[in-house]
């Protein structure tokens, strides 16, 4: 509990990462505020019943909190500026010349907040995937403050987890995403990376996760503990093996 998790992708997608603990949390009974700025519900909903979840039961008995970023932003673009509820769209910062993500930043600490019938173990916020945001109008100074309030409000004072997904590619010339990764990594106890492999595709082995635990934030004096996997995604789940010692190699 309390801790950022990282997810990182780099010349491949890193979304199994994103399905995997979204899963995992709710079967854990974790309290989840899920910001899905990247593919519609069913989509997600889809992979889920995969992996033994269901989400349209989880946001119905409250577990789940579903924020469509698709849904949002066309909502936004259309005028439909208020939700239902009458509260604005987490979204707002789309019509406004001010990039700040406080509605955002409302909307989520409303979620989390536990009620006094709530069972849950712990909230969690999910984003998937922060690199959207910039797409949209926000400054890279905007969504590092977005994650760093998320940070104390989240894992500092509810001791819950935060887990984001950003998206990263070492030859582009966004300035912006380059800032926020470089920014996110120093800040992370956890950084889940998947790569791409440098050869080019392989249908035995889809590419490799660096496993990176942030020892050297703990004022330990011990430095970060590297580990590197290659893996094979499967209908699912996934298979993770040590470099070159794939079965189909083997």
């Amino acid at each position: 509990q309390g801790k950022f998790t990282l997810l990182r992708d780099t010349r491949t997608d890193g979304s199994f990462l994103v399905h995997h603990f979204l899963s995992f949390y709710l079967k854990a009974g974790c309290k989840v505020c899920f910001v899905a700025l990247l593919q519609s519900f069913s989509h997600y909903n889809v992979v889920a019943q995969k992996l033994g979840v269901n989400l349209t039961a989880a946001k119905e008995r409250g577990q789940l909190v579903f924020l469509e970023g698709l849904k949002s932003c066309l909502d936004l673009v259309f005028g439909e500026k208020e939700e239902q509820s009458g509260q604005p769209s987490p979204l707002q910062f789309m019509s406004e010349s001010d990039s700040n993500l406080k509605a955002m930043f409302d909307f989520i600490r409303t979620s989390l907040t536990p009620a006094d019938s709530d069972s849950w173990k712990g909230p969690v916020l999910l984003v998937d995937d922060l690199s959207v945001l910039l797409s949209l109008g926000a400054t890279p100074v905007a969504v590092m403050d977005f994650i760093h309030y998320c940070r104390v409000v989240v894992c500092s004072q509810l001791q819950g987890n935060v887990v984001v997904l950003v998206h990263s590619n070492e030859d582009s010339e966004d300035e912006e995403n380059d800032l926020v990764v470089t920014s996110l990594c120093h800040h992370s106890d956890l950084i889940l990376w998947a790569e791409g492999l440098t050869t080019g595709f392989c249908k035995d082995v889809h590419g490799q996760i660096k496993i990176i635990k942030r020892l050297s934030l703990q004022l330990t004096a011990e430095e970060d503990r590297v580990q590197i996997y290659q893996y094979k995604i499967q209908d699912r789940n996934v298979t993770f093996f040590a470099p070159g010692l794939s079965p189909a190699v083997l």
